[in-house]
């Protein structure tokens, strides 16, 4: 680079190549990794007085218990049938699927939707806490203990915090053929 009198004001090309020179100098101090901890996030909800977390790619949208239809000659766990923007949208009552008895009555109550390839399903559940984060490393890799209904397929494993938050797949349940096979 040339030399500049002091006070000369830089070209547009120089103050980039000024601005690329500083960014690698702050890049080069830095560790060469992320030593920050990982996060898992999840959607969080609550059925049957229990604390699960299904992963976030796995719940579409969640929404507040629609009005439904009911439909005759299916399983008693299945709720009904509702109109969503266009779609039907068969809800399903997670807790009675799961041998806990009918989710709890309740303005809390939500509709965990699950819109993957050609499934397209609501999961009624008693009531959605939000957004939940955990760190990677409490990660454990088995089931809480004790672990209601028949759930135990569908969890793939739990992280303990004030509660333990039960990890839920809705994809795995939905692959359940005894799921999908809602006729008496």
């Amino acid at each position: 680079m040339t030399t500049r009198p002091q006070g000369a004001s830089l070209t547009a090309f120089e103050l980039l190549l000024d601005i690329d020179r500083r960014c690698r100098a702050l890049v080069a101090a830095q560790p060469a990794e992320d030593s920050r901890p990982q996060h898992w996030s999840g959607i969080g909800f609550r059925i049957a007085g229990q604390w699960w977390v299904a992963p976030m790619g796995e719940v579409a949208e969640v929404l507040r218990e629609p009005r439904s239809s009911r439909v005759p000659g299916v399983q008693p766990w299945v709720r009904g049938v509702a109109n969503l923007r266009g779609r039907l949208l068969p809800v399903m009552d997670l807790s009675a699927f799961l041998g806990l008895g009918p989710a709890t009555a309740g303005k809390q109550r939500r509709v965990l939707v699950l819109d993957h390839e050609d499934l397209f399903v609501g999961l009624l559940v008693d009531e959605v806490v939000g957004l939940q984060h955990f760190a990677v490393e409490s990660l454990v890799l088995s089931p809480p203990q004790p672990l209601i209904g028949a759930a135990t397929p569908f969890v793939q494993g739990h992280f303990p915090r004030e509660h333990n938050w039960a990890i839920f797949s809705p994809f795995t349940l939905a692959q359940t053929p005894g799921f999908l096979d809602v006729a008496l």
